[in-house]
């Protein structure tokens, strides 16, 4: 019987829907079951045998598509699972998926009072509060703005774009092109700032960072300096709070004071590290924070919110509609029958627009904040148990100390322990983590990612978000990875 009309109904659907709901709740306690695997690796070939891929003309029974659902599980990875460490996001809130399900169920898009009425209040409360937190409160009062952002990059993007305005607003001059405009950020920042430059038609000069990842403020200066001497005209610094392969933390502070000299825009990309916030314990590593022009955190990192949850946060309140406001009277007519300033989506990019912030929300209420403290210094105990137990293992070594969540490290195999002296030895090492990552994966005991930096061989990057990990976990780790490399 053809199914095509987009409507759920009690005889058709009911059933159908309770049945995936029961199956998807038994998948959310099996996916995080140290019992199961973290996923079962098949080849795209033998995969495709599995599940049929192709798309029919007729459509499939309903049983079909239960079954289609469970193997999708299956053979998917599965991100909650303690043994899952190999991305900046892992974990399976319960009230975040519940948040998210709520959201799903809504449809909603969020540019307009009248068509998310809720959301709106949502969004509106949950970026006050974190205007509060990055920022602070200067004699009570409450300063800046900010957007949610389908995600870190997207939001880097649109800092630059806020840059850029910001500057030609001061400057107000049309003899500046954007190829006479240089943007600075370490050589350990993310990807995004480079993509986006291309976007905004401006140059970026990369800075050099010390052995801990963090940007050199000495280079700093002088290659403002040098791009001030060839006419250019530097106009804004991305620094990082969570660079992400060390964890390493810019000198806000000292970037902060030079951006003031040159009247520049600071940018700081906190999309990982930026969770501290919630820790009275651990946000000293953001001091400074509350300088920046602008501010990225994404939640769905270091707080365990589902895929996914971004903000940009801005001091400057109006920059945001200045810079993007283009009233479209199809949307934010003048003459509504409520106050229009409600009608938040003329200040951003995007039009129809997921509402992000209902899942991060739900479980800001289910944990409180002080909830979110909790699991922060609970990561952070976990982040330093496993350096300890590094550089007690005679088969693992540090690449770098370490003051965040990030570890990382070399895996030692038997054949290298003798000597460091071969002619090849970092040729050797840098084979053996792209191998060992092969047999976790094979086996589905273990997901943890690698990567070379500069000179170094390949090494291992421990990352934890899931603060249902605990010690033994930690443990667990170790074990695995000598068991698997013991005949390297």
């Amino acid at each position: 019987m053809s199914d095509w009309q987009s409507i759920p109904c009690v005889e058709r659907h009911k059933q159908f829907l309770e049945k995936l709901i029961a199956a998807l709740i038994d998948c959310t306690f099996e996916s995080v079951s140290r019992e199961n695997p973290v996923l079962r690796w098949r080849e795209p070939g033998r995969l495709q045998d599995i599940i049929n891929f192709n798309l029919q003309e007729e459509p499939q029974s309903q049983d079909s598509l239960l079954e289609i659902a469970s193997k999708v599980f299956k053979y998917s990875v599965k991100t909650g699972h303690p043994y899952f460490m190999n991305q900046l996001f892992s974990g399976l809130d319960p009230y975040g998926l519940a948040g998210q399900w709520l959201t799903d169920a809504l449809n909603s898009s969020v540019y307009t009072y009248e068509v998310a009425p809720v959301i709106t209040l949502i969004e509106r409360t949950v970026i006050r509060k974190l205007l509060s937190m990055f920022y602070k409160e200067e004699n009570g009062t409450m300063i800046g703005d900010g957007l949610f952002c389908p995600g870190g990059s997207f939001g880097n993007g649109i800092a630059i774009n806020l840059a850029r305005f910001s500057f030609r607003k001061k400057t107000q001059s049309s003899k500046i092109i954007s190829l006479n405009l240089v943007l600075f950020t370490s050589e350990d920042a993310h990807y995004s700032t480079l993509k986006w430059a291309n976007v905004c038609d401006v140059e970026v000069v990369l800075v050099k960072t010390d052995e801990y990842g963090r940007m050199d403020i000495g280079d700093l200066r002088a290659k403002i300096l040098r791009e001030k001497s060839k006419g250019n005209y530097p106009f804004s610094v991305t620094a990082t709070a969570g660079t992400t392969v060390l964890g390493a933390f810019d000198p806000l502070i000292e970037i902060a004071d030079i951006c003031q000299e040159h009247d520049m825009w600071l940018h700081v990309d906190a999309a990982w590290g930026g969770g501290l916030i919630f820790s009275k314990k651990h946000s000293a590593l953001l001091r400074g924070i509350q300088r920046a022009d602008s501010i990225l955190f994404n939640p769905h990192k270091l707080l365990a919110v589902p895929q996914q949850c971004s903000l940009l946060l801005s001091k400057h309140e109006s920059i945001f509609k200045e810079a993007h406001s283009k009233q479209a009277p199809y949307l934010f007519q003048k003459d509504k029958f409520y106050s229009t300033d409600l009608d938040v989506g003329d200040k951003y990019l995007q039009c129809g627009r997921r509402p992000d912030v209902l899942k991060f929300w739900f479980m800001w209420q289910a944990k409180g904040t002080s909830g979110f403290e909790k699991h922060v210094n609970h990561l952070m105990t976990l982040s330093a148990l496993f350096k300890e137990e590094i550089e007690k293992r005679h088969a693992f070594k540090l690449v770098t100390d370490s003051c965040f969540i990030n570890v990382c490290f070399w895996f030692i195999p038997p054949s290298l322990r003798v000597s460091n002296s071969l002619y090849n030895y970092n040729n050797l090492l840098n084979k053996v983590a792209p191998k060992l990552k092969e047999k976790m994966t094979k086996r589905g005991s273990l997901m943890i990612s690698y990567q070379p930096l500069r000179e170094k061989p390949n090494f291992f990057r421990f990352v934890i978000q899931n603060s249902g990990v605990d010690k033994q976990d930690i443990y667990y780790v170790f074990d695995e990875l000598e068991n698997l490399g013991e005949s390297m």
